[in-house]
Formats: structure tokens, C-alpha cells, sequence
């Protein structure tokens, strides 16, 4: 069993807020945008990070994080990018790797939208945290948090907090 917490568009904040909700996390995902390696880094010294770089990472960030990460948790395989799309209206590359690697799980980050989908076609569960920061349209930070016990997701948790800061 793993303890997955998720998170995206942190554009460069990892607060106690976000610390306090993944406190019993056993691995972080970032679906990209961290804003800086700082960020990133920080993550990563507070929990285990597998993480994609986004449109507003600088060249520092794209060197530690690729663009698609393919891995697998419990034996789940897992694919995560920043801007993936949504069931239906896939990035082409995106849907290209979906369709090569075939993943129970895709990631995508990107819109600042909460959203979770089961894709039929694809045969996948689509997780988008919406955005963990401050910066961008969006009125309330979120982030997510669920289990993966052998192939069985379950008890996805979503974490919402006021923008201001």
C-alpha cells in the first residue's frame, strides 16, 4: 500500500497547509510548474518527489525533471506530463504515450482545474490537482491525496484552501 499525495502549480509555494495535508503521504507526485528548483527541492526533502517540469520552469528545473514520467507504483504504471489534456481532448503527444505505455493512471497539470475522470476509451483514471499556489485565475488552491493498494485506487482525498496568502 502507498500513500500517494499529488500536487501541481505550486509556481514556487510549498506552505505548512500543503506539508499538514501530505503529513501521511509516502510519496509526492508533481504534475509540474513548481516555479523554481528551490521549490522543487524543498519538496523533495520533505517527502520521496517524482515530479514533470512545466510551461513556466526554467532550464534549471527541466534538467532535474523530464517533460513525461513513466513509472509504476504497487504495479500501477503511471503517466504524468504538465499539459496532458482531458479524456477526449488529449495533448497529441500526450495521447500518443498513453496509448504506447497504457497507464491505469494519467497526470496532467496545466489548467488549474481539480478534475478526476475515468476515461473509458483509454481505460485510465485522468487526476488533475488543480493548482497547489497562488498564482493564476483560479480561486482555491487544491491538491489531492489517495492510496494505491496493489492495483485498487482508493480513498482520493481532495485538499482546498483559500488563494490568499
Amino acid at each position: 500500500m502507498t500513500r500517494v499525495g499529488l500536487l501541481s502549480d505550486t509556481h514556487g509555494l510549498f506552505d505548512d497547509k500543503l506539508k499538514h495535508f501530505f503529513r501521511d503521504a509516502d510519496v509526492l507526485w508533481h504534475a509540474g510548474d513548481f516555479g523554481n528548483l528551490q521549490t522543487a527541492d524543498a519538496i523533495a526533502a520533505f517527502k520521496p518527489l517524482t515530479g514533470v517540469y512545466g510551461n513556466i520552469d526554467d532550464a534549471r528545473v527541466r534538467i532535474v525533471y523530464p517533460r513525461f514520467q513513466e513509472f509504476e507504483c504497487e504495479g500501477v504504471k503511471v503517466l504524468m506530463t504538465h499539459i496532458g489534456g482531458y479524456p477526449g481532448r488529449y495533448d497529441a503527444e500526450a495521447l500518443a504515450k498513453i496509448r504506447q505505455y497504457r497507464p491505469k493512471i494519467f497526470v496532467s497539470g496545466h489548467s488549474h482545474i481539480l478534475k478526476v475522470m475515468h476515461d473509458r476509451k483509454e481505460d485510465l483514471l485522468h487526476i488533475n490537482p488543480g493548482a497547489a499556489g497562488i498564482n493564476g485565475f483560479h480561486q482555491v488552491r487544491t491538491a489531492v491525496r489517495f492510496v494505491i493498494d496493489g492495483d485498487i485506487i482508493r480513498d482520493l482525498e481532495v485538499g482546498e484552501w483559500e488563494r490568499k496568502y
